[in-house]
């Protein structure tokens, strides 16, 4: 494990530790002892209506229960399909607490998708919501599932907006389904309040959320979250109780947050690691409270909860920043408490980042993870600022290489290129059922090649340049897209881009560029060409430019490159067009 004879740990922030004794309690115990602590605290905010921490504890017992009356044990696997939600949290921790399996899923999940995790993962109960019903039940057959717990979010709203929702989005939304004659279908509140009465009225119920209490092992499998990996097909991460609690205890130490006194936004969906760990996960381990935002596109919903609640720390993705920073009514919200955020799944344009700090009074750091490593592992330090274009330094307890590329082994001088090797307490155990693909990635002494390309330089700051599996490779040329697109952004009428390599019939591969332009600006892919000409070798010089209204992205905002490149045409067809 790292010590401070690790260069990187001098940049730390002042009061940061190097090294930290591994929590002995998961996270399950860590609700339970700041329900005792903080009881009248305010675990959850949604919508104005609150949870306190004991009732969040109470209800998680209760739901726990009612899982386990529906023939839910150790080890059995428990789906959550269904958005940041006060119904979300309790069964995520129920299920932990039992002793199951959580599973996120996507709720962007088409049947196909939703199929195949069910499938995998071997899913004896998932838990959803109304919407989300009918492709469930399109693909439910051919899984193993045996209940399905429907949630209703109007469940958890304060009256008037509980009444305004009732009447106006309920059924429009497909949230008001009929569960009656549905062979294995229940609704949550039903089988949390089943629970709740087993618990009051049953010593042997009690009896049995207490053995399972005491049956957990940090080195248990909490968490199944499901990634493409290096590899591209959708595989389980096994996170461990222990990997789910140091990522969550890391968080904390490297933004020195005060127990008890955070507020943070979750805007992040809980179905990704990075929302996960960051938010759910990393905000119970600290009693904060949790500002669930089931949709983050409602960024004017997001401002007034930020406003209103006086957040404290906001994980986020460029995106997010962004569409914050830019929107009309900006100005109208107070953002001032905001102390600190972390931006992940993508570069962190230097104009946003400058725009937020001036609108918050806060610091924006930028970090890295990856889901095999829960997913934190770098990040910018908070009181000394970092490195501009740098994901960070590793953090505590997280010991890193880059790799030389041709020999896979070699660990390379700073200022080199190759692909970072990781390696930490924080690191799954493997993919769920999938052997070679772990061997592939984790080597015998524990180091998780993460398929990523970059650079550390000597005070130990690490570069990120590209994806492996992205690099661009023409006429025997290297090309990181990092580089092309941080030139073709800085093109004042470029909003955002994305470059990938496609293939060609002479170079092997050829780079193209996905633009989407300032509103009302226009720009020929000439222009841009000629933009790149002067600031790269030829060689780097976008052959294809294709102008969009925006980015396939995924629910982090990560730009789906596969997409461009599927949806490419071979050649070097040339576009222009106007963005309105």
């Amino acid at each position: 494990m790292p010590t401070a004879q690790h260069r990187w740990t001098q940049a730390y922030a002042p009061g940061v530790p190097a090294t930290f004794d591994l929590p002995t309690q998961d996270l399950p115990a860590l609700l339970g002892q700041n329900a005792r602590l903080f009881p009248s605290r305010r675990a959850l905010v949604f919508f104005g209506k609150a949870t306190s921490y004991r009732a969040l504890d109470l209800a998680v017992d209760h739901f726990a229960m009612g899982l386990s009356l529906l023939g839910v044990r150790r080890g059995d696997r428990v789906a959550l399909y269904l958005p940041n939600s006060p119904q979300y949290v309790i069964a995520f921790y129920a299920a932990l607490r039992l002793g199951a399996v959580a599973v996120p899923v996507n709720p962007l999940y088409v049947a196909r998708e939703l199929e195949h995790q069910l499938s995998d993962c071997g899913a004896k109960v998932v838990v959803t919501s109304g919407p989300y019903l009918s492709t469930l039940q399109q693909v439910r057959a051919r899984t193993s599932l045996e209940w399905v717990l429907v949630a209703n979010l109007k469940d958890d709203l304060p009256w008037p907006q509980k009444l305004a929702f009732t009447l106006f989005r309920e059924r429009r939304e497909g949230h008001r389904v009929r569960l009656q004659g549905l062979l294995g279908v229940r609704a949550f509140r039903q089988v949390l309040a089943e629970g709740k009465r087993a618990l009051k009225h049953h010593p042997v119920a009690r009896a049995a959320i207490a053995e399972a209490n005491a049956a957990r092992a940090m080195r248990d499998l909490a968490c199944l979250v499901y990634t493409g990996g290096t590899t591209g097909t959708p595989k389980g991460a096994e996170l461990t109780h222990q990997n789910l609690t140091v990522n969550a205890y890391q968080c904390h130490l490297w933004f020195q947050t005060a127990i008890g006194r955070e507020v943070v936004p979750c805007a992040l969906p809980f179905s990704h690691s990075y929302g996960l760990t960051t938010c759910l996960n990393y905000g119970i381990l600290a009693a904060a409270t949790l500002l669930l935002i089931p949709d983050p596109r409602d960024i004017r919903h997001l401002l007034r909860t930020i406003s209103a609640e006086r957040a404290t720390f906001l994980p986020g993705v460029p995106t997010l920043f962004r569409a914050i920073s830019d929107h009309p009514d900006v100005e109208r919200y107070d953002l001032r408490s905001i102390r600190a955020c972390i931006s992940g799944g993508g570069p962190l344009p230097p104009d946003i980042k400058s725009r937020f700090e001036s609108l918050t009074g806060g610091v924006v750091v930028e970090g890295y993870g990856l889901t095999e490593a829960s997913p934190v592992t770098h990040a910018n330090p908070v009181l000394r600022g970092g490195k501009s274009g740098s994901v960070g330094l590793p953090w505590p307890e997280v010991d890193c290489r880059v790799v030389d590329l041709s020999d896979a082994m070699t660990p390379l001088a700073p200022g080199r290129i190759g692909e970072l090797w990781v390696k930490g307490p924080q690191v799954m155990r493997g993919y769920w059922r999938q052997p070679d693909e772990t061997k592939a990635v984790l080597t015998p002494d524990g180091w998780l090649k993460t398929g990523d390309l970059m650079s550390m330089d000597e005070a130990g700051y690490c570069f990120l340049h590209a994806r492996k599996k992205d690099l661009i490779i023409a006429g025997g040329f290297k090309i990181f897209p990092g580089e092309v697109e941080a030139i073709v952004a800085q093109h004042p009428r470029v909003a955002e881009v994305a470059a990938v390599g496609v293939p060609h019939p002479y170079r092997g591969e050829t780079v193209k560029i996905a633009v989407v332009l300032r509103p009302g600006e226009t720009l020929s892919a000439e222009e841009i060409m000629d933009w790149c000409r002067e600031r790269m070798a030829k060689y780097k010089v976008p052959k294809i430019v294709e102008f969009r209204q925006e980015l396939p992205k995924n629910a982090l905002g990560k730009v789906l490159r596969r997409t461009l490149v599927d949806n490419s045409h071979l050649g070097e067809k040339r576009f222009s067009a106007r963005h309105d």
